[in-house]
């Protein structure tokens, strides 16, 4: 058995199953990823993949065993060069992180300008996307952790809550809404349709939680994204009321739209670090979450991560 083998046949299952864009990502020959698979197979007595002629269709029983072992061991061979390049290389390497578009536009800015500063060696790279997205990011390996907002269900990811994230409503200055009663109620807005995250409406999100509660209907959604910027463009255009993060609201740049305090109507978010268990950690990427969110120790940081082993001296 070779490690080259585990990682084509990871490879195939991150690019659901398509061998021609797994050996791209790999810059090998499509033969010689679907040869080595089946020397693994023939090696192990098992079918990983379920072929139907020369494609591949699904992952067997005890194919999803071998790739749940084989996530766990590139993990731990990451962690080794982790540690060697600790003590060899301390002030430069790489450091991937997933967020939000919200949190890499309005919040992260200030936490990178300073943490560039700090390690100039240090390749920096933010991948973008949903709180399920960049959470199944972290969980494929493809970054260190994430910087996540709202709750995306189980996963066996540790969680690590820091912030919390707070709504507001935007309008545009001439908006009916803006001569209702102040404060608003849920009631006042439902009729109107929204402009906001793809998220917002999820089960279990702060937004969707707060109408259910209300025992008032959805309101209709009028467009949906992860880009924030985008979504006060639309409602510049008279699409919906705006429900967006707070933080993402600047009364200078955003000239035209007028903002409102949702925090009366909608619980806050929880922002937290995701990181997979058992991680190890550059010396640096302590750092950069230190900066983020300055209460979370390098100690408190491995007793989430690193689970204390007690011994068993007994016989």
């Amino acid at each position: 058995m070779k490690l080259q083998q585990l990682r084509y046949a990871l490879e195939v299952y991150r690019h659901n199953l398509n061998v021609s864009e797994a050996a791209e990502a790999l810059f090998t020959s499509q033969p010689g990823i679907s040869k080595q698979i089946r020397l693994l197979e023939e090696e192990l007595g098992i079918q990983i993949f379920i072929r139907s002629g020369k494609r591949v269709v699904s992952v067997s029983q005890p194919g999803k065993a071998v790739l749940e072992i084989a996530e766990r061991i590139f993990r731990d061979v990451q962690n080794i060069k982790n540690i060697g390049r600790d003590f060899t290389d301390q002030d430069s390497g790489s450091l991937t992180l997933a967020t939000t578009h919200t949190q890499a536009r309005y919040i992260l800015p200030k936490v990178v300008a300073e943490f560039v500063k700090t390690y100039p060696k240090v390749k920096l790279s933010i991948k973008q996307g949903s709180p399920s997205a960049i959470v199944q990011i972290v969980q494929n390996g493809e970054a260190d952790f994430a910087i996540a907002t709202e709750s995306v269900g189980e996963t066996d990811l540790r969680k690590i809550p820091c912030h919390c994230s707070s709504y507001a409503l935007i309008v545009p200055d001439d908006h009916p809404v803006l001569e209702f009663r102040n404060p608003l109620s849920l009631a006042d807005i439902a009729d109107f349709p929204a402009v906001t995250y793809e998220f917002a409406f999820n089960h279990g999100s702060s937004v969707a939680r707060a109408f259910q509660k209300a025992g008032l209907p959805m309101p209709e959604i009028a467009l949906s994204a992860a880009d924030t910027d985008v979504l006060k463009t639309y409602v510049r255009l008279g699409l919906g009321i705006g429900i967006i993060e707070k933080a993402a609201y600047d009364a200078a740049s955003d000239q035209g739209l007028h903002m409102i305090d949702a925090g009366h109507l909608f619980e806050p978010s929880p922002i937290y670090i995701a990181l997979r268990a058992g991680t190890y950690l550059r010396g640096y990427s302590y750092d950069f979450i230190q900066l983020f969110a300055p209460q979370l120790s390098r100690e408190r940081i491995d007793k989430i991560l690193m689970p204390v082993i007690e011994e068993d001296f007994c016989i």
